[in-house]
């Protein structure tokens, strides 16, 4: 209502959204003011079930995202020279569609391969890319988890299943590891966190990093190892447990298998010689040993910083010692194996509710009988009825009285089938040129210009690129223009003409993170964990599209879904949720290959039926139902009570209305014991592989650098204005405007370099004329890079400018962790020279 105090809205002054922030994989919430489609003002959203109310500055500049010379509006085809052309929406999809089918049947659908699939913050695009993975039959796919993250998940997944986090609210010990979360975050509302703990004499922050971070510089113990020794400096934390009494025997029996062997080995260890080598004091190693084993809590977290360094699975299995040994699991201030809304890396796991299920097999083996041989009658009844009012009530009311009956005994085989499909979890093992290690579908980042520049049968003859720019983010950028150019096709959808669109067929311009429905599944807490869909807070940019409409058009052109299925399930979704979801999953039952096909499905058929715009919602009410099924108790603590079909309609209906996001899941500490996925219950702590590999480098001298290559240089350092590329326009930058390389004190004056000197920095891969930054942060032999330069955008004269160096002209293939591939772009040998 209207008075004299409150005046009318002035739609001049725009209107406020709420939305995320797209820059890390925090995703803190946000409320933006949105005028003319600009974005005003952006502040934090308090209503923010996860970040309430913080944000760094770095989402203040999104506009520079949104709005800019670097937006595309209407697909663009190569030319034979070179150059691009426009060409209208069907031309392309038609032309796509016919050149992918044509490569399956010459070559097969495993010869297609798809990279990325969202970018941080846009997975709902990435999602609905995976029908189109499976529409024409492809095996192999990657994306930037497999530059970082494919390591610890597979040590993850041998130790206890799943990937952990850690309660650093709450930790007395918090334990960072190559990681700055005062600038990478990764921790929620990180800043107010570390001062809580840097203020508290009562906690203490240790940070093993080899530069004095901003991380560094408020922790009360700094690990400041040699460039690409951690290996040597966490055996010896780990070692200096073992070898002083102070591991949680009791614990370990009961909750362990395989760590007499663990400890029999780290009590090998020689502390002062693994000291020596990784360059810290051995006091300060045991000081901060003891330090957490004596602490009542303690959590770690790793990153890109050991992530992409020398020894970097090994790495990730050995700081997880620190708080194994110490039996910092489950408990407040610990580490915790965490929900899903849907699992970005690993095995779907179903947890059973604490309610038991009356009759729970002959429910299952009836209802599993009735979806396998009556699926087809029931989705053809369920149809015809949905024609006439009075037989839409019948059928609505007899399919809830059929899930009530049946869908908690049948849903989690269905669920399984499903997730395990979507998640590539039963694809290959290795790659089909090289054989590297493919963990969770994701082959080596490293690898895939091995796969494609061979005349190897099996390799990869076309590439599908969703919102990566892997021509900029991955090693060696000349080598992936070469394989780009060997493609028979290659097809990139973003919103901009990015480096790797410059090398594609085709590019389809997709519509921002903030012109349609998007969502982010890092849902990486505990005991809490939240999920936001954001809703678009404009139109569409004109010429523009979704990413789920360009999948669904190709797929649609494939033909490799019957129109009767879908004008089927059309019908039952006009019919109820209800009916939709006894025809869907039975439909799934009875023809298990549609499974790769759920997301497509969704958004054709059920799709049409949510209100004008939310028909990519779709997809969040499968995510729902699978959420629901695997974590029923979770989902019910946070406030989704109802049982069965029921809790998942809740939570679909709450993620729709609750544009600021939803609590899904609320666990209690003790519930991390549920997410093992070892049927023993226990953490199987020795990993033979790996304790093969700590017994090698007791033999290695670390030492990366030579007399040609005399710094070792990290690159891809995070700073207060870097991010990921999304953010192209270098003006966007108020410090630091030309990525500096850093360099220390003592280097920079026996080589005679000042601040703002001009110098070229020369690898085994290339070399770049950049700006030195004398910083007292860095070691000597040890310089850095920025993240987030070196991108191309219009220089509004008709030509372009170029900002920075792009670091990966700087980065080797061959330099890669012996397990799974990811790239040392943290340790690269290299020389500076003053220009």
């Amino acid at each position: 209502m209207t008075t004299r105090h409150t005046p009318p809205p002035d739609p001049s002054a725009g209107s406020w959204g709420k939305t995320a922030c797209i820059l890390c994989e925090c995703n803190c919430g946000l409320e933006v003011l949105v005028k003319d489609r600009e974005l005003v003002k952006i502040r934090g959203d308090k209503d923010h079930p996860g970040s309430a109310g913080y944000t760094c500055e770095k989402p203040l500049r999104l506009d520079k995202y949104q709005n800019g010379a670097h937006r595309i509006d209407t697909p663009m085809r190569r030319r034979p020279d070179g150059t691009y052309e426009a060409i209208d929406w069907d031309t392309a999809l038609d032309e796509i569609a016919a050149k992918l089918a044509n490569i399956k049947a010459r070559h097969g659908g495993d010869t297609i391969f798809f990279y990325g699939g969202g970018g941080q913050g846009n997975h709902l695009g990435g999602a609905y890319g995976r029908a189109l993975f499976h529409a024409v039959g492809a095996q192999y796919m990657s994306s930037a988890l497999a530059q970082e993250k494919t390591g610890e998940g597979w040590v993850d997944s041998l130790l206890y299943g799943n990937h952990t986090t850690g309660d650093f609210e709450n930790t007395e010990v918090a334990v960072f590891i190559g990681k700055n979360p005062w600038q990478s975050h990764g921790v929620a509302r990180a800043r107010p966190v570390l001062r809580e703990i840097s203020r508290d004499p009562t906690r203490t922050m240790i940070v093993i990093d080899p530069r004095r971070s901003e991380t560094a510089e408020i922790a009360d113990i700094h690990l400041q190892v040699k460039p690409g020794t951690d290996a040597w400096c966490v055996s010896a934390l780990a070692a200096t447990i073992t070898q002083e009494g102070l591991t949680n025997n009791p614990w370990l029996d009961e909750h362990t298998t395989g760590a007499d062997d663990v400890i029999a080995q780290l009590n090998d260890i020689d502390i002062e010689d693994y000291s020596r080598r990784c360059g810290v004091p051995e006091e300060l190693i045991r000081i901060a040993a003891r330090r957490i084993a004596t602490a009542e809590s303690a959590a770690v977290y790793e990153d890109l910083g050991v992530q992409m360094s020398p020894n970097s699975t090994l790495v990730s299995y050995l700081n997880k010692m620190l708080w194994m040994l110490t039996g910092n699991f489950a408990k407040p201030g610990g580490m915790h194996i965490h929900s899903w809304m849907f699992p970005i890396m690993g095995r779907w796991h179903p947890i059973p509710t604490d309610e038991p299920i009356r009759a729970k097999a002959l429910r299952r083996l009836v209802g599993t009988a009735a979806m396998q041989s009556g699926a087809t009658p029931l989705r053809k009844a369920v149809a015809a009825a949905s024609r006439i009012r009075i037989t839409r009530t019948v059928a609505a009311a007899t399919s809830d009285a059929a899930l009530t009956a049946f869908f908690p005994a049948v849903a989690v085989p269905v669920a399984r089938h499903i997730a395990n499909v979507l998640s590539v979890a039963d694809g290959p093992a290795t790659t089909p040129v090289t054989q590297a290690r493919i963990f969770s579908g994701h082959i080596p980042c490293n690898s895939i210009t091995e796969e494609i520049l061979t005349d190897h049968p099996r390799r990869f003859r076309a590439m599908w690129i969703d919102s990566s720019n892997p021509v900029h983010s991955l090693s060696q950028s000349q080598r992936f223009r070469e394989a780009m150019a060997e493609l028979e096709l290659s097809v990139v959808v973003d919103v901009a003409m990015t480096e790797t669109a410059r090398c594609a067929s085709y590019v389809l311009p997709a519509s921002s993170q903030f012109e349609k429905y998007e969502a982010a599944l890092f849902t990486l807490h505990f005991p809490h964990n939240a999920f936001q869909l954001r809703a678009p807070l404009m139109k569409p940019l004109a010429g523009t599209r979704p990413e789920p409409e360009i999948y669904a058009g190709i797929i649609d052109r494939l033909g490799v879904v019957d129109g009767t299925l879908i004008a089927d399930l059309t019908a039952a979704a006009q019919v109820s949720r209800g009916a939709f979801a006894l025809a869907f999953f039975s439909a799934i039952k009875n023809r298990p290959q549609l499974a790769g096909l759920v997301p497509y499905l969704l958004y054709r058929t059920l799709g049409t039926t949510l209100p004008e715009g939310q028909q990519s919602a779709a997809l969040i009410w499968g995510l729902a139902h699978l959420c629901a099924i695997a974590q029923p108790d979770g989902v019910a603590r946070a406030g989704y009570k109802a049982s069965g079909f029921g809790q998942g309609e809740a939570l679909f209906e709450d993620i729709l209305a609750r544009k600021e996001g939803v609590t899904f899941t609320d666990d209690r500490y003790e519930d991390a014991w549920k997410y093992i996925q070892h049927p023993d219950g226990k953490i199987h702590i020795a990993i033979p592989e790996l304790l093969a590999e700590l017994d090698r480098i007791d033999r290695v001298e670390p030492s990366y650098t030579s007399d040609e290559f005399p710094f070792v240089m990290s690159v891809g350092e995070r700073r207060s204005f870097t991010a990921n590329v999304i953010i192209r326009n270098p003006e966007w930058r108020r410090r630091d405007a030309e990525g500096a390389l850093r360099i220390s004190t003592a280097d920079a004056e026996e080589l005679g370099i000042g601040n703002g000197a001009q110098v070229r920095v020369t690898t085994e891969s290339g070399s770049a004329q950049t700006v030195a930054e004398v910083f007292d942060g860095m070691q000597r032999g040890h310089i850095s890079l920025p993240n987030g330069f070196g991108v191309r955008y219009p220089d509004g004269q008709g030509g372009e400018s170029e900002t920075g160096v792009a670091p990966n002209n700087l980065t080797s293939l061959s330099r890669r962790d012996r397990f799974f591939g990811t790239p040392w772009h943290k340790n690269v040998p290299a020389r500076i020279e003053v220009v």
